[in-house]
């Protein structure tokens, strides 16, 4: 079972994802992105932090 009752790994495997996945998505895409628009990519840049920052916050808050 993925998530048994005594073995909550998988909880926490997806809590983390959950925390920096999406900002790290956000940075390589504003990477790529910065060639072709350097305003785009800064836009990028800030929704990944202020996604981590938020993320952190919520998720470690709790602990």
């Amino acid at each position: 079972m993925f998530l048994e009752v005594g073995n909550l790994s998988g909880l926490f495997t997806i809590i983390i994802l959950i925390m920096f996945g999406p900002p790290l998505l956000f940075i390589i895409i504003g990477a790529v992105v910065r060639r072709k628009n350097k305003k785009a990519s800064i836009v990028l840049f800030i929704l990944g932090a202020l996604y981590l920052l938020i993320g952190l916050g919520m998720c470690f808050g709790s602990f």
